[in-house]
């Protein structure tokens, strides 16, 4: 099976890819695909996130698995696109280059059968223009996880017991 996706980059303006992937394909093929057509070199940290219908982050599955545990978790290359991604669970997120934060939407649009003479992954379509750095996030809490302020949480300091020449 191929799997038609659209790849989002979380920005302003509406800049998206469609592809087509062949549904055993891994991820970290997928990751390519995606980096080759929105003009990326492929080299920086990467991982997919599984998410929720309304694109809430669950489960990452990273390019490299860094956890110093021996069990062998989820990573790009283990993963097959179709483990992850189906008519049912639609939805994962990208992120790209942890220090820059290219964040896309990765959603699958359609499955259709396997086209012999045909090269995949295949990019069907490309809208828009990716710009030169990555669009801004504004990470803001909700209403109801708003910190206290500091003095309020602390009180004052003067009233602590400690040395503050402790070394």
């Amino acid at each position: 099976m191929i799997y038609k996706i659209r790849v989002i980059l979380d920005a302003q303006e509406d800049i998206f890819r469609d592809l087509e992937i062949e549904a055993t394909s891994s991820l970290e093929d997928l990751h390519m695909a995606i980096t080759q057509s929105f003009g990326f070199l492929g080299e920086e940290m990467a991982s997919f996130f599984t998410c929720d219908e309304n694109w809430q982050q669950e489960e990452e599955i990273p390019l490299f698995d860094m956890r110093e545990s021996e069990d062998e978790g989820m990573r790009m290359g283990n993963t097959t696109i179709s483990q992850v991604l189906s008519e049912e669970n639609p939805r994962m997120l990208y992120v790209y280059d942890f220090l820059n934060m290219w964040t896309f939407f990765v959603e699958l649009a359609d499955v259709a059968p396997y086209e012999s003479g045909r090269s995949y992954p295949n990019l069907l379509f490309s809208f828009g223009e990716v710009p030169d750095t990555p669009p801004e996030k504004r990470f803001e809490a909700e209403p109801e996880e708003e910190a206290e302020d500091i003095d309020d949480a602390f009180g004052n300091y003067e009233d602590m017991d400690f040395d503050e020449n402790w070394n």
